[in-house]
């Protein structure tokens, strides 16, 4: 529904500055952002004037870690897909068709969750898939978050999932290659496994896959093809080697030490950490169901990972490098549309304020799109803005009911729109 002027009104407005939720309006022309008052004032010259009592106007969240190619979402879990127990999912890909309509779906969730941005972490398959998304999501041809897409993640193993041996695998020329690939199929971003991950092998998370001079041809290869780099790195050199080659969004960061914390806050203007705590909170409380018991969490590496998340991230903090919140949603213990689940994790496991987290989901996931005027309300920055019943201020979790969002507005249009509308 296209709307020349809305005005919301008479509830709290939270603008991403990191300053609290406090009486005020938001107005939208367009696809843009009006006016932000403070205080709520009688009159309204509007088209439409939303009545925003008992609620919260804020921006519209970014997912910072996203795997929209992954098959579990809220309403449609696939158990196939629980490693180390169920890889079976790779066993019945259908094609890029089958692929393209699971992300589509998964987008449209996403969405009606309050995520109106989204940053890939990489695609579950090397096909096009999330390009494709992306550009129909920007053309308007289908509902979802808008999109910096992410190529397959890519290890350093030469034998590839389907267990063939891939020839000059390892190596910089290769690496580079794999950019250069990534890059000319229209990715945004392209994927590294900097670590290992204790699911894939004992004690993975503390392996580093790949050496200095492959993760330098990388980065000189993604500068020159216009792309970034993301990466999984959990122990402590991998995330030293990202940083050293450039990469710009690093996950997990788990065994962090000193050094890397201190190379971490050198580039804190520029980079950004997704630590992904919703799945392995999940492995270690919410796993049962699909298998994960309290022995199989800890032989998969997550307890020991919640807990060092829950070392290193106060000092994350602190040290001022942004750390966003959403990743490794997709499981069959964390589907998709739980996203704003890591929220409240931030807050009970890393030692983040709400209103530290409400700005990470705002507006430094708009700083990690880098799309334009994106996850802030000010004048003349884009209309993403969601209407939230409560103040989530004073306690993130209603962010995780979607029921709670009674409007869902993206680049000025509602996808979702309130039940009334004063015209």
């Amino acid at each position: 529904m296209d709307v020349a002027r809305t005005v919301f009104t008479n509830g709290l407005v939270f603008d991403g500055s990191g300053g609290a939720p406090a009486p005020g309006e938001v107005v939208i022309e367009g696809e843009r952002i009006a006016e932000v008052r403070t205080g709520w004032h009688g009159e309204h010259d509007a088209d439409q004037v939303v009545d925003a009592t008992g609620c919260t106007i804020m921006p519209g969240m970014v997912e910072s870690h996203c795997h929209l190619t992954f098959p579990s979402a809220v309403g449609h879990i696939d158990p196939s897909f629980n490693p180390p127990l169920d890889v079976s999912f790779f066993h019945h890909i259908e094609g890029l068709p089958a692929e393209l309509a699971r992300a589509e779906r998964n987008a449209a969730i996403l969405l009606d969750h309050g995520f109106t941005s989204a940053y890939s972490a990489g695609s579950i398959l090397p096909m096009p898939t999330e390009v494709i998304l992306r550009d129909k999501i920007r053309a308007g041809a289908v509902p979802g978050p808008r999109l910096r897409a992410a190529s397959m993640e890519r290890d350093n193993h030469p034998v590839r999932p389907d267990g063939h041996v891939e020839p000059d695998w390892q190596g910089p020329d290769a690496c580079r290659a794999f950019v250069r690939e990534q890059a000319a199929m229209g990715f945004d971003a392209v994927k590294f496994l900097l670590s290992n991950d204790d699911v894939f092998v004992p004690g993975g998370s503390h392996i580093t896959q790949y050496t200095w001079e492959e993760a330098r041809a990388a980065g000189e290869q993604a500068r020159e093809s216009g792309v970034w780099l993301n990466c999984h790195a959990q122990s402590a050199e991998s995330v030293k080697l990202a940083v050293r080659a450039g990469f710009r969004s690093i996950y997990h960061c788990t065994y962090a030490d000193e050094e890397a914390l201190d190379l971490l806050e050198s580039v804190k203007d520029t980079v950004f950490v997704s630590p992904a705590p919703g799945i392995i909170y999940a492995n270690v409380h919410e796993g049962e169901e699909y298998g994960i018991t309290r022995e199989v969490a800890e032989r998969m590496g997550s307890v020991a990972a919640l807990e060092g998340m829950a070392a290193v991230y106060p000092e994350i903090r602190r040290r001022g490098i942004r750390a966003l919140p959403g990743g490794d949603y997709g499981f069959p213990n964390n589907p998709i549309g739980r996203n704003a689940r890591d929220l409240q994790l931030f807050v009970e496991v890393l030692g983040y304020t709400a209103l530290e987290a409400l700005t990470a989901v705002t507006q430094h996931g708009g700083r990690l799109m880098d799309l334009g005027d994106i996850g802030m309300l000010r004048p003349g920055w884009v209309a993403d803005v969601l209407m939230v019943r409560g103040n989530p201020a004073e306690d993130v979790r209603i962010l995780q009911n979607k029921d709670n969002l009674l409007a869902i507005v993206q680049a000025g249009r509602f996808h979702k729109a309130p039940a009334a509308l004063t015209a």
